[in-house]
């Protein structure tokens, strides 16, 4: 058995686009998270804690978590259209978010301030930047820096995934200039990584916090303490940009969200 990995494994997603040519005035923010988790959990506790939902709903474990069909009670997911089984899959959905564990290192920047500047970041390059620093920030506190961490992200294609190789390497080397011992990998959805689909779940939930931060919210209450730092997270687990304190006063159409659940 090899021992130069770390202890710890990787997933990232994200919500929302992070293009600027064109910014939706009702979901303006890119999310990314991290999510982190002890090896020793995602063997012994985290798989079978997913598979046993999907036993449970579907009788296999073969369906991928996605939040879009989650919502939309498309695809598998076309039984949430029973609002009684789609109660009840939601209230396990977010037990199981609350009960296993992991943490989450996030970055959302609010694109709007990006697009009055056209010399600005890429927003997924500023929020790959901060979630980096973040990961390497929580790797060094539990003496795991010198092992190697893989982050495994979901593949977009050859060409997306060139890129985003390349500005991961720059942005890792230039905060470990002597050595970084951080291996993006590329997964398929349909490798039906539980990983994965636990980022998938976590992500909307902080980008309508961030958009709507007056409205409740229960889906954030049960996602914020997987935030590192926890319970004083801002900036620490979950990084803006800009600050609140920095942003200029933005009138926002506001809509009267229903409560919303751990996948929205």
């Amino acid at each position: 058995m090899r021992n130069d990995f770390s202890e710890y494994i990787i997933f990232a997603d994200e919500s929302g686009d992070h293009g600027i040519a064109s910014i939706n005035p009702e979901n303006p923010v890119f999310v990314l998270v991290f999510c982190i988790f002890s090896k020793a959990d995602y063997i012994s506790v985290v798989k079978q804690a997913v598979a046993k939902l999907k036993i449970d709903f579907w009788g296999h474990d073969l369906v991928v978590l996605h939040n879009h069909e989650i919502r939309k009670s498309t695809g598998e997911f076309g039984f949430l259209f029973d609002e009684e089984i789609r109660k009840i899959f939601l209230h396990a959905l977010n037990e199981l978010i609350r009960n296993i564990p992991f943490s989450i290192a996030a970055t959302a920047i609010d694109k709007r301030y990006l697009h009055d500047n056209p010399n600005s970041s890429n927003p997924y390059l500023l929020a790959l930047g901060a979630c980096l620093e973040q990961t390497i920030d929580f790797l060094k506190k539990n003496q795991q820096l010198q092992q190697i961490t893989h982050i495994i992200v979901e593949s977009r294609g050859k060409p997306e995934d060139w890129d985003l190789g390349l500005a991961f390497d720059q942005i890792a080397a230039s905060m470990l200039p002597e050595r970084y011992p951080l291996n993006l990998r590329f997964a398929n959805k349909q490798t039906n990584s539980s990983g994965l689909q636990i980022a998938d779940l976590v992500a909307y939930p902080i980008a309508r916090h961030i958009v709507k931060r007056e409205q409740p919210n229960k889906a954030f209450d049960i996602v914020k303490e997987k935030l590192l730092g926890y319970p004083t997270y801002e900036e620490v687990g979950l990084r803006c940009h800009p600050l609140e304190s920095e942003k200029p006063q933005l009138k926002l159409r506001q809509n009267a969200d229903r409560d919303l659940p751990i996948h929205l």
